[in-house]
Parts: structure tokens; sequence; C-alpha cells
């Protein structure tokens, strides 16, 4: 972490402090974040010491012993203090539900953003994924920690430029618990894990590359877009690239056309196309060779073929993206309507 990291996560870590253990009485709502992934995420005051945080609420059918271990469990959570890991105030039960409560990101997460933007800009997109790739190697390396469920909706920007994952597989219990009730979240999932065999950081970084994939087209990529559907994206640019393009044949795929791009497809259909057909890829001619190289490499079928945490950090197209200096909060603050948390800087546009 550099000073800047380092100041704020010692100013988080001095409120956290003195706020103290936490219960239902010591919170005032404020209004809903989001849903998803299991529970609903509150926007929330603490009554004694006036702080804003995002309160997670998780309603689980399951035995008291069950919840005092997801509780036990969560607990963990108070060693992972990291620039790029949403911070955590503490956990707690009621009234039948589990209660996580975390740092509130002012700016929400990336598929919020997505539909307000459209789409993400490449170079937004490369600082993001550094940010991703460091918060992903500090879980593994300082606490063994995969994420299993890297996508849009849990990385979290603010308004002061940081870039935060949230919601990764600290417990087992929990993980265990809400397992059979949510599907929505295999999108995803690598083609091993959906195939029930044996997993490592190496899924996490095919979830990376799908979720770059989407960012950087504004649409989830599977079944891929036809080119009519890119040309209406991207624009005329797209027709010489494809011209000599022919979409698979909808009879002997998955891939469906239609007028506004590819249906959607059932929930089986789409785990099968992700285990059975090739992987998306980025447009050719539209983002750098760099960034389709990235893209490409994380997203091999073969998860021994996809490259580690760390020789990602260095690919170029990372290296790239931290020599240069993107304005991420001025870039959140134009998008999502937001005053600058620095008066100074100036949104660019994009």
């Amino acid at each position: 972490m550099d000073d800047t990291q380092r100041k704020r996560m010692e100013f988080f870590l001095c409120q956290k402090e003195k706020i103290g253990e936490l219960s239902d009485d010591d919170f005032e709502k404020l209004g809903e974040l989001g849903a998803g992934n299991g529970g609903v995420v509150m926007k929330v005051r603490h009554r004694s010491s006036g702080l804003i945080m995002a309160r997670k609420l998780i309603h689980l059918e399951v035995k008291p012993a069950i919840k005092k271990q997801i509780i036990r469990e969560l607990k963990v959570l108070h060693d992972c203090n990291f620039a790029h890991i949403v911070g955590f105030y503490g956990a707690f039960y009621s009234d039948g539900e589990i209660s996580i409560c975390m740092e509130y990101m002012d700016g929400g997460s990336l598929d919020l953003i997505l539909k307000k933007a459209g789409r993400i800009p490449e170079s937004i997109l490369g600082t993001i994924t550094s940010a991703v790739l460091k918060g992903l190697s500090y879980l593994r390396d300082k606490h063994a920690i995969i994420h299993r469920d890297v996508k849009p909706s849990n990385i979290l920007v603010n308004s002061g430029g940081e870039i935060k994952i949230c919601d990764f597989g600290v417990s087992g219990q929990l993980i265990d618990s809400m397992a059979n009730s949510f599907v929505g979240t295999r999108s995803y999932m690598s083609p091993e894990r959906l195939q029930g065999t044996h997993y490592s950081v190496q899924s996490d970084i095919w979830s990376l590359g799908l979720s770059l994939v989407e960012m950087a087209l504004g649409m989830y990529p599977i079944p891929p877009p036809d080119a009519k559907t890119l040309a209406a994206i991207f624009g005329q640019r797209m027709e010489s690239e494809n011209q000599n393009h022919v979409p698979p044949s909808p009879v002997n795929s998955n891939y469906h056309q239609s007028s506004s791009g590819p249906r959607p497809m059932a929930i089986f259909e789409l785990l099968d196309y992700i285990v059975n057909e090739p992987p998306p890829k980025l447009p050719a001619g539209i983002f750098s060779t760099s960034f389709k190289d990235f893209v490409d490499s994380c997203l091999r079928k073969n998860p021994n073929e996809r490259p580690d945490l760390k020789t990602l950090m260095n690919h170029e197209w990372v290296k790239k993206a931290e020599s240069e200096d993107v304005d991420i909060a001025g870039w959140v603050c134009k998008t999502m309507d937001l005053l600058p948390t620095t008066p100074t800087r100036v949104a660019p546009n994009f």
C-alpha cells in the first residue's frame, strides 16, 4: 500500500475501534443499496458514531449452531485489512438474519455503474483490474482465501477513487448454506467449477476475464453478440472488421440471433454453453491488442493454461494501466452524479 492508502486504512481502523461490538439497535436505515447473492444490502447510519455503513442482511433457514459457526467464521474478516478489500465492521445475528456490516462505498458496484455508463472505457478497466488482482493476491497470500465470486457486482468504487472487492468466500458454512438457493452467480463460474471438478484461484481468473468482456461491451457476452449487435454498440467501424464474419448456425450451436442481439438463454443452456462452447472474446479493432491478450489468457477453458495472479499482475496491459494517471475518482463522480471527495479533481471526458 502507498502512503495515502496506509493513512486511509489507519483512519478506518481507528473508527472501527471506537465503534466496538454491533447490534441491531445500533442502526438507522437510510435506504436500499441493492439485492442479490442471498441478501439485501442496506445503507445505514450507526447511531452513536454517525458513521455511514453498508449492512448486508442474509436470511437463512439453518440451525442456531450453524448460525453461530457462520458468525465465528466471518470474524476472519476483521483481519482482512487492505487497500483493495472492502472494510469490515462486524457481523451479528438477529431476527432470523445474519448481518454483515461493511464500509460504505458511495460509487456503488460496477454492475450498477455499467447500467449508467453503458460501457466502461478500457483505461478505467485497466486500473480496476490492477486493483482486483492486488486484492485477490492479498486474500490468497495472507489468508489462503479464494474469492469464489468475482463479478462486476462484487467490485465496488467510491468518490475517492478507491476500488475494492467484497463478498469473498471466507465462511465455508455460509457458502454451503447458500449454495442451493442462488443460481444467478453461476453465470460467472469457470467451466471446471460448473463441472464439479477441483478448482483453485484460476477459477477467479476466468471470472475476472468474463467480467472484463462484459464491462467492455456493455452486455453479458455469452452467447457472443453477432456482427449487427457489435455494429450497434461500436458504430460503423465494426462493419469492415466483421464483413467476413459468418455467425454460427442456430441449428448447430446455442447461438441465437435476433434483431436486438442474442436471445436470453435458460440457465441450463447458459451453463452448457460455458462448458462446451468456445470462450468469449473482445472484438477485433476496438480494443488494444494487449487488452485482448489479457482477456484471452484469462478465458482459457483449461485452468492449467491460465496464467497465475503474479503473471497477470506483470502483464503488459496491467503495467501500462499502472503507469498512467487515470482519474478513477473523477470518472466515478461524473458517471454516478456524485460530488468529488477531492474538490480540485476534474471529471474526464470519456
